[in-house]
């Protein structure tokens, strides 16, 4: 009986992938440190000299560190870490909540001997992360940045429309989860199609691109994505226990949309996605007595791609105030 031509095809794509990330695990080396955090690995990349230091953690799925590390790093020592299971972490056994990654953000800042003080600068989901962190261990914390960030208030009474679309996104990361196994993310990756989709990471050097690449063609990292989505209501509950930041400097960036008005995104609910934000951008003022915000009028939800300049002039405007 002859093998039905699509599993061939398939058959190919995963030994491709297999073969591919063997590769790269022999010959693609991760550019910083891996540390044990309790019987896994998490990666640290720091780089720059001086104080205080800036520690940035990502937006959910991101490892858009890498688009900022060598701006930053002209002004002060900066830290990007992959998150457990992003890039080249290891997959935690812990749930993908804000509680335990602040745990585990302290423990690899702590064997990693980064002193504090610190700057945090939180991207979307990271905005979580950087306030439970800074509420958890204030003596440690002198600024945060909070690029587009959420707020747990509105997070948590969302409207049923966008409820659907988080069920979207879930959806897509568990196919995307099945499709990374099978090679098929790869293989759009080398053909440019997230170039496509977002034409502005074009602006970026080629090697910091396959860095952020690397880690969405990894079945782990789409899991991961699932994962912290999924106990995305339980970080907003973590979050909303925290008393307001005090007299803590924050600087707030607005993105204007949420997500660009295109093709691809027609049938999202924009407006309503937006009318979200402004509600949350709203509340994230009132965190600190010594807030501000800064509109990226040039911006989607993703300002460290389309207006990286942005987060690195406020992170100089924390340590001139500092």
């Amino acid at each position: 009986m002859p093998i039905p031509s699509d599993w061939i095809f398939l058959l190919m794509t995963t030994s491709y992938q297999l073969l591919a990330t063997l590769i790269e695990n022999r010959t693609n080396k991760p550019p910083g440190q891996l540390i044990d955090v309790g019987g896994y690995k998490l990666h640290l990349n720091s780089q720059g000299e001086g104080y205080p230091t800036v520690i940035i953690d990502h937006s959910l799925g991101g490892i858009e560190g890498d688009f900022l590390i060598e701006e930053i790093a002209k002004i002060t020592r900066v830290c990007i870490y992959d998150r457990a299971g992003y890039g080249w972490s290891d997959l935690s056994p812990k749930p993908r909540c804000s509680e335990e990654i602040i745990k585990e953000l302290d423990i690899l800042l702590t064997k990693a001997d980064i002193e504090p003080p610190y700057i945090l600068v939180g991207n979307s989901f990271g905005s979580y992360n950087v306030r439970l962190y800074c509420d958890r261990f204030p003596e440690k914390v002198i600024g945060i940045v909070l690029t587009d960030g959420l707020h747990e208030k509105e997070m948590l009474k969302m409207p049923f429309s966008l409820i659907i679309l988080k069920f979207f996104f879930m959806s897509g990361f568990a196919i995307s989860t099945l499709g990374a196994t099978l090679g098929l993310i790869r293989i759009l990756g080398n053909l440019g199609v997230f170039e496509l989709i977002k034409p502005q990471l074009r602006t970026f050097p080629s090697k910091t691109l396959a860095k952020v690449k690397r880690s969405f063609f990894r079945p782990k990292h789409w899991l991961t994505m699932w994962r912290e989505m999924w106990n995305l209501e339980a970080s907003a509950r973590q979050v909303s226990q925290i008393d307001n930041l005090s007299k803590i400097p924050i600087i707030n960036i607005k993105a204007k949309t949420f997500f660009q008005q295109t093709i691809g995104t027609f049938y999202m609910p924009i407006a309503a996605g937006d009318r979200l934000r402004d509600k949350m951008h709203e509340e994230l003022l009132k965190l600190s007595t010594n807030c501000k915000q800064i509109q990226a009028s040039n911006s989607s939800h993703f300002v460290w791609i389309d207006e990286p300049e942005i987060i690195v002039e406020a992170i100089r405007e924390i340590i001139n105030a500092s």
